[in-house]
């Protein structure tokens, strides 16, 4: 007997569909419920790490993982003309065979090659309501029917809808990391080939980078501010007003990147925030991924996270006879590693966005003249040790 049957997971992201993967493994039934007419395609560069390499290991996906990596080789930090101050050799930053860097638009398509032969899908629909009872969870659409489920899952993302349902405003849970960032596809005017190009003033980044799997080459926009406003909820037109007035005349390429962000079609902004909540549990419906512990993009670790926070939790469902039991169990195993992942966010804030001139000149001097003992080094030693914070076979943390 598991502790659910038939589950609701709102989101169609990574979290929703490897969650559907692995309940259909337990013999438990899941539904996906998405705003959006399909799952997302593109995207931006995203690490499947550590635990995760375990995890799609096991479900299959692991070599198509290897065979579709975005192959960036190399990475420069370059001043004002263009120059290369600075340059690194990527594996540093995510060495071996735990490591991969995939587009989004990858990863998604994986996962629900994975899952869609057993899930039943919703798209262009939406939670409006949730009434909880001895007998399940009462669920109101924006579109279908109302429907009645064992547990409801959100998995979001960082403004997730179910979390505000279940849980109330998102407000409380927030902690900004005092960023705003922005993604999105222009023309690889530099030329670039399968590498990243990153400019800093203080506190600011721009960049650039290049991957055959995709056309073009990604921009990338990142400013720290002292106060938090609330643009990464406004609409996109406001939002690309607030990037011009930020990065205009800055320097380097970020004028021609400012000129294409108008025609991008894959428009991406939002705040550098982390989620964390005390409980990720409110009766029969819990938290997956972002929703529930975003770490931020700065630690790298959100994708990784998601993909095992949704084997996890699964695994759980289907040993135990009780939700109660089992979502607490999910908590007991998986707030540890959450942690770890959580902690290395803010120096890698640190590092790719320095605040003063001083700061970005010591990072670009430590990585030129002692690649090894480079804050760079010591950064990615943080990421593959907090990847790793958990054993799968157990549900033990592993030493960090």
């Amino acid at each position: 007997m598991t502790a659910a049957r038939e589950v609701l997971i709102s989101g169609a992201g990574i979290a929703g569909p490897a969650l559907a993967y692995w309940l259909h493994e337990h013999g438990i039934r899941g539904t996906i419920v998405e705003r959006a007419p399909a799952p997302r395609s593109g995207g931006y560069a995203v690490d499947v790490r550590g635990a995760a390499i375990d995890v799609a290991h096991r479900m299959g996906i692991l070599e198509n993982l290897r065979a579709t990596t975005s192959e960036i080789a190399r990475g420069g930090f370059v001043d004002s003309r263009g120059r290369i101050i600075s340059g690194f050799d990527t594996s540093t930053v995510a060495p071996g065979e735990r490591s991969l860097e995939v587009l989004r638009g990858d990863l998604v398509r994986l996962l629900h090659e994975s899952a869609d032969t057993d899930t039943e899908y919703l798209y262009e629909d939406t939670i409006t309501a949730l009434t909880q009872h001895d007998g399940g969870v009462d669920v109101t659409f924006e579109r279908g029917e109302p429907r009645t489920f064992d547990l409801v899952v959100g998995a979001d993302g960082l403004h997730s809808n179910v979390r505000r349902l279940a849980f109330g405003p998102e407000a409380p849970y927030r902690r900004f990391l005092g960023s705003y960032v922005s993604i999105f596809t222009v023309p690889n005017s530099l030329e670039l080939d399968r590498e990243a190009r990153l400019y800093n003033t203080p506190g600011r980044l721009a960049a650039m980078y290049h991957t055959p799997r995709a056309d073009g080459a990604k921009a990338l926009l990142l400013h720290r501010v002292n106060d938090e406003t609330e643009i990464d909820r406004r609409d996109p037109v406001l939002q690309q007003e607030h990037l011009r007035s930020t990065f205009d005349g800055m320097g380097w390429e970020t004028d021609t990147i400012l000129a294409e962000m108008e025609r991008a079609t894959d428009f991406y902004f939002d705040s550098v925030t982390q989620i964390k909540i005390d409980r990720w549990s409110q009766g029969r419906v819990t938290l997956v991924g972002d929703a529930g512990y975003c770490p931020s993009p700065m630690s790298g670790q959100g994708s990784s996270l998601a993909i095992v926070g949704a084997h996890v939790l699964a695994e759980e469902l289907a040993r135990h006879d009780s939700h109660e039991t089992a979502l607490a169990a999910y908590e007991a195993r998986m707030r540890p590693f959450v942690a770890a992942n959580h902690a290395i966010a803010d120096p890698g804030l640190s590092f790719i966005a320095p605040r003063s001139r001083w700061g970005i000149a010591t990072r670009n001097l430590l990585i030129k003249a002692a690649p090894l003992l480079s804050t760079l080094s010591r950064f990615s030693s943080k990421v593959s040790k907090a990847a790793e914070a958990i054993d799968l076979s157990t549900g033990t943390r592993r030493g960090v």
